[in-house]
């Protein structure tokens, strides 16, 4: 066995058309390369697997159909069993990633994620199972939409990815084959060349994502926003946290995050929960906040603030 395995994940509910796209890829004789491949199914839906048709070799099939049973210890045993250099996995689209991430063998590498979603049921989905739906979009590199129709509008299905990650690429499968890269610009509700970025209330969350996966867009500029401070032994002296209480898909992750300011003698001034405006350069530096390096923001102005109407932040 190589010394590390490389994993291939397909996420999407049931008939979402993962088990045909995965048959095609095996299929796709470009795809052999020599490697012996476990293909780990942990859904089965109406369509199945057809090995006679694969061009790739050495593929061994296992099936896991309990939850309870995605252990390191089942998957080590399967990658001993089967000698295998890849993993491609079926996810099943009721279980949560960290399921899977939890039991995964220190030697396996995620190398892609694809997500895949029934165009006529997404929307019903997202309103009803919206914590699932987020699960297998937050970190995915492609989310594809199958047996898409012209009348569907496609802002829709666009807008409802982009508040989760603005990462993956969205690709409309119609039926009859005919594919479509998604094109819809997606501006940030907030100019980043600006002399000072000013981020409103309704933007705080996506701003805070933004920083967090652009943080070099940002390092040395100027920033203006409103949040609520946070004070207590882990902020080193002359800093303070401030941030916002941030709903990422549903109310049982409200969780806060902030960033670290440092703002000298005037943190001592600052009580947790008071509202504040704050206008300052953002730089890349330690702060024990982090317990790492993260953005701080070098305080210029520290002012006073309201509490805005919707104290949690959403990204819809």
């Amino acid at each position: 066995m190589s010394e590390e395995i490389s994993v291939y994940m397909f996420l999407g509910f049931l008939e979402s058309g993962k088990t045909k796209f995965i048959q095609e890829t095996l299929e796709d004789e470009r795809m052999e390369n020599g490697e012996k491949t476990l293909l780990l199914v942990c859904e089965e839906g109406e369509e199945e697997y057809d090995p006679h048709l694969f061009k790739v070799k050495n593929v061994a099939i296992e099936y896991l159909e309990n939850e309870a049973d995605l252990t390191q210890e089942t998957l080590n045993a399967l990658a001993r069993k089967r000698r295998c250099d890849r993993v491609l996995v079926e996810y099943n689209g009721t279980w949560l990633l960290q399921s899977f991430f939890d039991a995964m063998p220190e030697d396996w590498v995620i190398n892609q994620m694809m997500t895949f979603f029934d165009s006529a049921t997404f929307l019903n989905y997202n309103r009803n199972m919206r914590q699932l739906v987020f699960d297998k979009i937050q970190l995915t590199q492609m989310v594809v939409f199958n047996r898409f129709k012209g009348e569907y509008e496609k802002t829709e299905y666009h807008k409802v990815v982009r508040a989760i990650s603005r990462r993956p690429d969205i690709v409309y499968e119609y039926i009859g084959g005919k594919a479509e890269f998604d094109d819809i610009e997606d501006p940030l509700p907030f100019d980043v060349n600006a002399p000072v970025i000013e981020i409103e209330d309704g933007d705080f969350a996506l701003f805070y994502r933004d920083v967090a996966e652009k943080l070099d867009t940002y390092i040395g500029k100027t920033v203006r926003f409103k949040g609520m401070a946070a004070v207590n032994k882990k902020v080193p002296a002359g800093y303070i946290v401030l941030g916002r209480y941030i709903m990422t898909c549903c109310e049982a992750d409200i969780a806060y995050d902030g960033f670290a300011v440092k703002c000298g003698k005037k943190a001592s001034e600052v009580k947790t929960r008071d509202w504040l405006y704050v206008t300052g350069k953002i730089m890349y530096e330690y702060n024990s906040v982090y317990r790492s390096k993260g953005p701080v923001l070098i305080a210029e102005k520290l002012e006073p603030a309201e509490k805005p109407e919707q104290e949690v932040a959403t990204f819809f």
